[in-house]
């Protein structure tokens, strides 16, 4: 589904994201873990083609993004870090908005943005204005627009940043359906609890560099095994 091979950015004198290669099969999520400034936006802005590369290729069922970018655009949904929502209008409203953009007519837009707003738990408040709705909704809601077109895959940058829990089980909810649809899914969070109950696998961005690509079932096995190794190291010592 997605091939991203040596993809770099640059700003000024600051490397962003530096040579990274990895795949995504179909139906398959993946976790980008990392902290802050690791590159993770920076990735997710190439990969979806809202930013430039300077080097490296983006792929999409072995399309270059490069090659025909505005026909592929079409099967990628992005939910970005920020919401990108009009809090004057209603949330049926928004969809609407967004549904146009993406060339969806009259007739097909209707039923998918009810569609969209059940899935995300929102039908009931599909006529209230976006400002009246909690951070935890207007995030679900953010999901919701870019669900409208159908897309193949999903790249999704922190949607659960500021929620409360109950919004983030929601959340989780509303994406392990989409799993079970067979959507693939691109996950950044900074939390490997996430990643555990979400990922089939993770790679690890710091510095604009992968330092791991596994599965979340490998990386807790190799973390209880370094644990066990250091409790007995420290049990000799103190014997």
């Amino acid at each position: 589904m997605l091939q991203v091979d040596r993809l770099s950015k640059r700003y000024g004198d600051r490397v962003a994201v530096n040579a990274i290669s990895f795949s995504i099969a179909q139906g398959e999520t993946v976790g980008l873990l990392g902290p802050n400034g690791a590159g993770k936006t920076t990735a997710i802005g190439m990969i979806s083609g809202i930013t430039r590369p300077d080097a490296g290729e983006v792929s999409l069922g072995g399309v270059s993004l490069a090659q025909n970018a505005n026909a592929l655009k079409r099967h990628v949904g992005l939910v970005p870090q920020d919401l990108a929502l009009y809090e004057e209008l209603s949330a049926s409203a928004n969809l609407q908005l967004f549904g146009g953009l993406y060339g969806l007519g009259a007739a097909e837009l209707q039923p998918r943005a009810k569609t969209a707003l059940a899935l995300v738990g929102l039908a009931h408040r599909d006529t209230d204005r976006v400002k009246t709705f909690s951070g935890g909704m207007k995030r679900r809601l953010n999901i919701a627009g870019a669900l409208l077109h159908d897309p193949d895959l999903i790249l999704l940058n922190e949607p659960t940043v500021g929620v409360d829990p109950q919004s983030r089980n929601a959340i989780f909810d509303n994406l392990e359906e989409l799993k079970r649809r067979g959507k693939t899914l691109l996950y950044t969070t900074h939390y490997m609890e996430e990643a555990e109950r979400l990922c089939d696998r993770v790679l690890i961005l710091d510095h604009g560099q992968i330092l791991a690509n596994d599965t979340v079932a490998h990386f807790k096995q190799q973390y209880t095994n370094l644990e066990a190794a250091r409790r007995s190291w420290s049990n000799r010592g103190s014997a």
